[in-house]
């Protein structure tokens, strides 16, 4: 995939609302393989599509992208040897030792891409398109759904759902949302009504711990207020959680959960990687034809390191090898 096809792979990503890395070379030292330009797309669960190099550069990359996502904050990197650089890498940059046979170096430049913050609105309530208009005016995505129309299907595990129905079919559409199990859900409302609901809802057989979820009454306890200021409560509590990491936290405990019962299911675990311990390389396991040594196995990103392991493994194990 590159030039075209890579631009419209990230339009797809963004128009589904998925986090992404892009990552760039604007530097080679030949012989690499990678040229200027070169681009790749690194996905949350650490696919790399693209071309950002060969087997040397693209476990510490999918590595670093990860990390960058998890940041939110760009990165650039020079993937070599720290003889290669020696004294001239400028301030803001970050070293990664690899070890190629090309002896070949890159400056890669990764940039997160992150998702519009997606808020669905339940209700038709003069507070809920108040809300929705608030969080428009934010740059976010503010889906205002009436009761009726709503499923799971509106949200994802990183949306925000706030149930303003007020009244009007609160079980049901609040038992639609914890199906979507996204990352908040608030309920307006009293804690008297959300009580009333939960209860029902409990009765129901909705799981206890996604009802401990449900935040009722949603938003920051301003007291007795309007339902302008109700509106500005909520979206204040939502910045508030999305800027402590709160909700983050939740998409990715989900995301683990998903995985657990997948695994279960007898579906593949996501990447795994090793270090090298010739090199100290980052490599994916299931790339890389391991040794096993004392009962443990060994990865390696290249023949060469393969070799010069089973030739003399204590020569390696002996000391630590960092990437």
């Amino acid at each position: 995939m590159e030039g075209l096809g890579i631009l419209e792979e990230i339009g797809e990503l963004a128009r589904r609302g998925e986090a992404f890395a892009l990552a760039t070379v604007v530097w080679r030292q030949s012989p690499s393989s990678s040229q200027p330009g070169s681009r790749a797309i690194i996905t949350t669960d650490g696919e790399l599509h693209g071309w950002i190099g060969g087997a040397c550069a693209e476990p510490v990359v999918i590595r670093e992208a990860q990390q960058v996502m998890a940041d939110g904050t760009a990165r650039l990197l020079l993937l070599g040897t720290p003889e290669q650089f020696g004294a001239a890498v400028p301030d803001g940059m970050r070293v990664i030792p690899i070890s190629c046979q090309s002896e070949g170096a890159l400056e890669v430049y990764i940039e997160p891409v992150l998702p519009v913050p997606h808020l669905v609105i339940v209700g038709d309530s003069p507070m809920a398109q108040t809300l929705a208009s608030l969080a428009g005016a934010l740059g976010w995505r503010a889906d205002l759904i009436r009761g009726p129309d709503f499923t799971a299907a509106s949200a994802g595990r990183r949306s925000m759902i706030v149930v303003a129905t007020q009244g009007h079919d609160d079980e049901d559409v609040l038992e639609r949302a914890v199906a979507a199990r996204p990352a908040y859900l608030g309920l307006v409302g009293s804690r008297r009504r959300g009580a009333t609901v939960l209860g029902y809802l409990a009765d129901r057989g909705v799981p206890k711990d996604q009802l401990d979820r449900v935040r009722v009454p949603a938003g920051l306890d301003l007291g007795h207020t309007t339902h302008q200021e109700i509106a500005v409560a909520i979206l204040a509590e939502l910045v508030q959680l999305r800027a402590s990491g709160a909700l983050a936290d939740t998409a990715l405990a989900d995301t683990a959960l998903a995985d657990t019962a997948l695994a279960g299911a007898g579906v593949p675990a996501a990447r795994r990687e090793a270090i090298d311990p010739v090199c100290g390389m980052t490599v994916a396991t299931d790339s890389s034809r391991p040794v096993r040594h004392e009962g443990a196995d060994y990865h390696f990103c290249c023949a060469g390191c393969r070799q010069a392991f089973e030739q003399d493994p204590g020569a390696y194990l002996k000391r630590e090898t960092r990437c």
